[in-house]
């Protein structure tokens, strides 16, 4: 059977790694962290501070693309989340993603843990601190590039 899929369907697709044997809060918490990070990202930029009050409240300019706000963000949030094998099956997901001409830290986001709970450092970064790779997080993708991506990959059991 063949699926037709909704022209004005879009998705954000999450894939976490199942080698890690998070538990389900963790999980939970690593994946939140995947879906929220395209927005949140560029509200890191210090130079999106339109505004900024004597109360210390801060007012942030971001710009979405249209199909983003209209088809996912005031429609019903679709999200999928895949399994990961390990860490090396996550990386081929990043991989597919940057031969479709996504780009890291605009199109998705590598989420990595401190390990300050249950996880053990996988790498060290610059600063000293152990972290782990834990998902990747993609911002809304129109399906067919959604489905491009997570048909490599089982939906997380």
């Amino acid at each position: 059977m063949i699926q037709i899929l909704d022209e004005r369907t879009m998705r954000q697709l999450i894939i976490a790694r199942k080698d890690l044997n998070m538990s389900a809060g963790k999980l939970a918490a690593q994946c939140c962290h995947a879906s929220m990070a395209f927005l949140t990202a560029p509200l890191r930029d210090q130079s999106r501070i339109i505004k900024s009050t004597a109360t210390g409240n801060k007012t942030f300019s971001i710009t979405l693309p249209s199909s983003i706000c209209d088809k996912w963000i005031c429609d019903i949030l679709t999200k999928t989340i895949c399994a990961a094998k390990n860490y090396n099956h996550l990386m081929k997901a990043i991989t597919m993603a940057r031969e479709l001409g996504l780009v890291e830290g605009k199109d998705f986001f590598l989420i990595k843990d401190n390990c300050l709970t249950e996880l053990k450092p996988e790498e060290i970064d610059e600063n000293g601190v152990g972290r782990t790779l834990t998902c990747v997080g993609f911002r809304p993708l129109e399906d067919d590039i959604a489905h491009l991506i997570s048909k490599k990959f089982q939906l997380y059991k």
